[in-house]
This record gives C-alpha cells, structure tokens and sequence, in this order.
C-alpha cells in the first residue's frame, strides 16, 4: 500500500489542493469529451454556432465532466491505491482530502449545471445531469464492481456528449444526434477492454471484474474484433443521414481499415503491447472520426 506524500502535520498548500483537484477531473479525458461535444454543436446548425451560447454550453459541459470524473477517484479512491497506474493520482497520495474533493465537486458541478440552465437551455442542462449521475453513480458505484459488463452498459453516458451538443444548439435531439451517440457508445467497449487486458493484473488486484479477468485475455479479444466491426458498420450512418458528405466517408473509411487491422491482429496474436497499440489507436480514431465530421462540414 503507498503511503501518501504528506504527513497530517503538514498541510497541503491551498493552490495544491486546488491542482490536484484539476488532475482528478481528468483534463485529458475530459478533453475528448469536450471536443466530440463541440462537434455536436457545429452539425446541429448552419454554418457556424452562436459563439456565446457555444461558449456557454463548452464550458458548462466540461464543468459537470470534470467533476463527474473527480467524483469518479472519490468513490475509487481505495482501489486507486492498489493500481499501478493510479496509485499516484491526487487522493491516494493525500494531496487533497475526501471532503475537499467532494466539496470541488458539488461546487464545479452545480456551477456548470446553472450555467447549462441559464445561459443554455433546460433541456441541455437534464441531459447533462443524467450523464453525470450515470457515470458517477450508475457506471461507478453499481456497475464497474458488479459485472464485466460494466463497460458495454456504463459506456451509454460516455457517448452522451454530441448528443449534450446537439441539444445546446437545437433544444431537441435528433436522429443525426443519436447516431453519434451510437457511434462512442460501440467505440467505448472496445477502447476500455484493450486497456484491460494489457492492465488485467491491476484489475485483478483491485478485485475488479473487467472482462479480461473474468472470461480470460482470448474472450476478450474476440469481443473487440466483434465491436469494431459494428463500429466500423455505425460509423457510416451520418452520410447515410445526410450529416455529411464523400469527404467523411473517404476518411472514416481509413481510420476503419486501420482499426480494423488492429482488433483483427490483436484477436489473432494477442500480446501486451498489441493491446497498447490498440488503446492508442482508439483515441486516434475516435477523435479523427469527429475531426473528419468536422472537416467535412468545413469543406
């Protein structure tokens, strides 16, 4: 067990506290979510969003994602402690205490929701609650420690955020909406189940039942394969919606092919470092996806 950084006779300076509370809200996690959301916004108009309430809604949407992801360390506080590749976040560390993070929390939160219900739209600002609680409450305290599924169902409130964008702009959701939706929500499984495998030791130690350490790295793999080429089937719906154009098409279909690639070699010899390549290559496609979507409007 790793002993934290600072005895309880030395107190954390305030502005430390206050970093390691932004490190706990998942800044580079976050950053995702945040640009997928942005794209939401661009293909819900013509031409270019209202900059205010663009800026309103980005801001508001980031504020509850990171303190969903801050209230996320919180409840895994404990199991950080025993993993690897947590062990040196902020609260198993002691650079910032329960209470305070939960304190951050409720005030980053509650001021991102405000100004998703002032300077936003109601409906904009539900959604984003719901995502909130499903990821900080739902995927976190119920699903992630009860079944190996948790990913598959969790992974509803991560495909959320195009959806939160599309509903800043509009107040409504759309068909084009749900089908990003659908696109991270199919993404999302194979993304956290590559990283699983190549972490299943850490899983395991923590007394987590990721699939890869519950059905074995093989079942794993072949799960993957599967996903990615439903993702890859998906990822053509918003030119068949008319969200976007040959421009899209022609780029979704490299990054298909690669990811493609990746999960089919990964399933047929699997080794640690595949799946690391795997990982890597999820994000790029991911976010390559949402910057073609992007680009193709642009154009």
């Amino acid at each position: 067990m790793p002993t934290t950084l600072r005895s309880s006779t030395a107190p954390t300076p305030l502005s430390l506290r206050l970093a390691a509370f932004a490190t706990q809200c998942k800044p580079r996690v976050n950053s995702l979510i945040v640009f997928t959301a942005m794209i939401g916004m661009f293909l819900a108009v013509p031409g270019w969003p209202p900059a205010a309430l663009m800026l309103a809604a980005t801001l508001g949407i980031a504020l509850v994602a990171g303190a969903a992801a801050a209230i996320n360390c919180l409840v895994e506080r404990t199991i950080d402690a025993r993993m690897a590749r947590t062990r040196g976040r902020a609260l198993p560390q002691g650079l910032i205490t329960p209470v305070e993070t939960l304190s951050l929390a409720c005030l980053t939160g509650g001021a991102g929701l405000w100004l998703l219900h002032m300077a936003v739209n109601p409906l904009t600002m539900w959604l984003t609650l719901a995502t909130f609680l499903g990821y900080a409450i739902v995927y976190t305290v119920i699903l992630k420690p009860a079944t190996p599924m948790n990913i598959v169902i969790g992974g509803a409130s991560g495909a959320m955020p195009p959806v939160l964008g599309w509903a800043a702009m509009t107040d409504t959701i759309g068909m084009p909406a749900l089908a990003l939706f659908l696109i991270i929500f199919l993404w999302t499984p194979p993304h956290f189940w590559a990283l699983a495998c190549y972490r299943r030791d850490d899983y395991a130690r923590a007394g987590l039942p990721m699939l890869p350490v519950s059905h074995g790295v093989p079942l794993t793999c072949l799960h993957i394969l599967l996903y990615t080429v439903l993702l890859a089937a998906v990822s053509y719906l918003p030119a068949t919606l008319g969200l976007s154009g040959g421009l899209y098409v022609a780029l979704v279909s490299i990054l298909n092919l690669g990811y493609l690639r990746e999960a089919w070699c990964l399933w047929r010899d699997y080794s640690d470092t595949r799946a690391r390549h795997a990982f890597r290559y999820s994000l790029i496609y991911l976010t390559g996806l949402f910057a073609a979507l992007f680009l193709d409007r642009l154009l």
